[in-house]
């Protein structure tokens, strides 16, 4: 889903001018961007929580030169950690193992 799906969907469900929405849109992505920019927290009640994290300093190699190390210096992420809403709903994506496989299908033997 992009931003312009999520615009006419809105404008849709709520009879709103598109311009308007994709306005309402903007502003609320660039709220979150700039508290996130600041290491600041933004918690979304059913949805997530947005926040910085320092990733540690490592040592990476690159795959041509497995030889030579790399030092990657610590750095700051945004991790994202959805709601418990959307958490349970993706979790009902995944494929259910429980059931058994088919049985494999072999060739029958006539009758002697």
């Amino acid at each position: 889903m992009t931003k312009r799906d999520l615009v006419i969907r809105i404008s849709e469900e709520t009879g709103l001018v598109q311009q308007t929405v994709l306005d309402v849109v903007q502003k609320t992505l660039d709220y979150i961007a700039e508290a996130v920019a600041k290491g600041k927290k933004v918690e979304l009640r059913n949805f997530g929580v947005f926040e910085v994290k320092i990733r540690k300093a490592r040592v990476g190699r690159n795959p041509n030169a497995p030889e030579a190390d790399v030092r990657i210096p610590p750095r700051a992420v945004v991790k994202f950690k959805p709601g418990k809403e959307m958490r349970e709903a993706v979790i009902r994506l995944t494929p259910d193992e429980q059931a058994p496989p088919p049985a494999p299908s072999q060739p029958q033997s006539p009758p002697n």
